[in-house]
């Protein structure tokens, strides 16, 4: 578990960096979808944690948590049959429920890519 805050020689995140990441920017992209009181965060200071590892142990954990959460209640947002998965949000510059699903798939395998290769380098 240590090794999660390790940056691979050659590699520019650690393990908990990347998952960090993930559960930020999908949390971000949810509030963005839900709320026209979306503040938007700072690029990219607020999307990536400050250091390489957890402070204390239970937060890979709790990221874990709160990633599967986040996915939990986008879901349950597209299943809303009271939305409309092409109007475009209001407060928003032409994104739509759609465009956001698929950005969240997009990112989320992109960085969900870079953690294996991350595992498969400390051989976790």
């Amino acid at each position: 578990m240590a090794s999660i805050g390790v940056r691979p020689k050659g590699m520019a995140h650690s393990a908990w960096e990347l998952l960090e990441h993930l559960r930020f920017t999908q949390q971000d992209i949810l509030k963005f979808s839900l709320s026209a009181d979306y503040v938007e965060p700072k690029w990219p200071d607020d999307y990536w944690p400050k250091s390489a590892a957890p402070a204390v142990p239970d937060e890979w954990k709790k990221s874990i948590r709160r990633f599967r959460e986040d996915a939990a209640a986008f879901e349950t947002l597209l299943q809303d049959t009271a939305r409309d998965l092409y109007l475009p949000f209001p407060w928003g510059s032409g994104q739509t429920l759609l465009r956001e699903a698929l950005l969240i798939a997009d990112h989320n395998a992109w960085h969900l890519g870079q953690l294996m290769l991350v595992r498969r380098a400390l051989e976790l």
